[in-house]
C-alpha cells in the first residue's frame, strides 16, 4: 500500500520561495519516478517536473524550468520541491504522485498510479 503527504505549502509574495516535501510510505520508494503536478481552479492538472529513481535524472515543464527543483532524499523517502522566482500564475493545488515500478518518467498523468492529496500554494502580486 503507497501513501503520499505533502506538506511545505502557503502563501507567500511574487519572487518569493518555496519548498514542498512529500513523504511517502510503501514499498520500493528508490524505484520508482516520482513527480510533482499542479491544478489551478477551473484549470486541469498538469505536469511540474518529474525524477527517476536511481541517479535522479529530472524532467520539467517548460513554464517552470530554471525556477523549480525537484530532487529525492531515498534515505527518507522524501520527495521535494523547490520552487523559486514565484509568480501569481504558480498558484495551484501541488500534488505529488508516484508510479509503479519501472517505466519511463515523464509527467504525463496518466501514468501515475498514486497521489498525495495536494497541498495549496498562493502566489500574490
Amino acid at each position: 500500500q503507497v501513501h503520499m503527504v505533502e506538506s511545505g505549502g502557503g502563501s507567500v509574495q511574487a519572487g518569493g520561495s518555496v519548498r514542498l516535501s512529500c513523504a511517502f510510505s510503501g514499498n520500493n520508494y528508490n524505484g520508482r519516478c516520482m513527480a510533482w503536478f499542479r491544478q489551478a481552479p477551473g484549470q486541469e492538472r498538469e505536469g511540474v517536473a518529474s525524477i527517476y529513481p536511481g541517479f535522479g535524472s529530472t524532467f520539467y515543464a517548460d513554464s517552470v524550468k530554471g525556477r523549480f527543483t525537484v530532487s529525492r532524499d531515498n534515505t527518507k523517502k522524501t520527495l521535494y520541491l523547490h520552487m523559486s522566482s514565484l509568480k501569481p500564475e504558480d498558484t495551484a493545488m501541488y500534488y505529488c504522485a508516484a508510479r509503479q515500478v519501472g517505466g519511463a518518467c515523464s509527467i504525463r498523468e496518466t501514468d501515475f498510479l498514486y497521489w498525495g492529496q495536494g497541498t495549496q500554494v498562493t502566489v500574490s502580486s
